[in-house]
C-alpha cells in the first residue's frame, strides 16, 4: 500500500450507552463533554482525508467542532446484539477509504501522535493493521495459581516477561481487511505501546471519575503554564 493511501479517522457513537449513562457527552467537572477531548485530538492528526463521527442521532451534531463531519448510521447498529465489526463494515460502505483509524470518546487522553503513528504504519504497507496496547509487568494469577512467575523464586517485577493488553483506544486497518475478512486486526499488526494515561478507557462509572480527576489535573497544570 502506498504512503499516499487515503486515510480517514472516525469515532462511532452510540447515544444510548448502557453501563455509563450518556457517557459520550457526559461533562467533566468544568462542563467539558467527554467527547470534546477526542474530537480536539483527531483534529490534530495530519494527512488524513476526513474526520468523522458515526452516529444514528443527529443530536450529537451540537457537540461537533468545525472540521468534524457527521455521518448518520442506521439505528439498528445501536442494538446491544449488533456485532461491533458490523458497525465498522457499514462505515466502510458509507465512507470509502484505503485506511481507517477507529478511535473512541472513551479513550480521551490518547495523543494525536499515537494515532498518526498507527496510520503511518498501515499506510506504509509494512503492516495490515495497528492497535494500541499497554504493557503489563505484574504478578498475575489464573485458576488459583500464579500465571507468570514461580512462588519459590519470586523475580523483580521489571524482570517479568512483559505481556500486552489491548487498550481499545485505537485500531487502524485496511479497507479490504474489514470488508473482505470482517476483521479490524490482521495477521501482521503494528503494536503502539501507550503510557498509563493514554491507556485510560472509560467503561464503568468509576472509570469516569478517574478520567475526570486526570483531566482536571491536566487542565490545571496547563493553566499554570499559560
Amino acid at each position: 500500500m502506498a504512503k499516499d493511501a487515503k486515510a480517514v479517522v472516525f469515532i462511532p457513537i452510540k447515544m444510548n450507552s448502557e453501563r455509563v449513562k450518556n457517557k459520550n457527552i457526559r461533562p467533566f467537572s468544568d462542563g467539558t463533554p467527554l467527547i470534546r477531548l477526542i474530537l480536539d485530538t483527531i483534529l490534530q492528526v495530519p494527512n488524513v482525508a476526513g474526520r468523522y463521527v458515526y452516529c444514528s442521532d443527529e443530536a450529537i451534531c451540537e457537540y461537533l467542532p468545525q472540521g468534524i463531519e457527521f455521518v448518520k448510521r442506521d439505528p439498528r447498529l445501536d442494538l446491544s446484539t449488533t456485532p461491533f465489526n458490523e458497525v465498522l463494515i457499514e462505515f466502510a460502505k458509507d465512507v470509502p477509504a484505503d485506511v481507517y483509524a477507529l478511535t473512541h470518546s472513551t479513550a480521551p487522553f490518547i495523543h494525536a501522535q499515537s494515532i498518526e503513528k498507527g496510520i503511518d504504519a498501515v499506510c506504509s504497507g509494512d503492516y495490515d493493521s495497528a492497535l494500541t496496547v499497554a504493557k503489563i509487568q505484574e504478578f498475575l494469577w489464573k485458576d488459583g495459581k500464579p500465571f507468570n512467575y514461580d512462588v519459590n523464586n519470586i523475580p523483580r517485577t521489571q524482570d517479568l516477561e512483559p505481556l500486552f493488553t489491548e487498550t481499545c483506544g485505537l485500531f487502524v486497518y485496511r479497507h479490504d481487511l474489514i470488508t473482505n475478512q470482517k476483521r479490524r486486526i490482521g495477521d501482521k499488526p503494528y503494536l503502539i505501546e501507550l503510557d498509563k494515561i493514554q491507556s485510560v478507557d472509560i467503561n464503568e462509572p468509576d472509570d469516569f471519575l478517574i478520567a475526570d480527576a486526570i483531566y482536571t489535573k491536566i487542565t490545571k497544570e496547563r493553566g499554570r503554564k499559560e
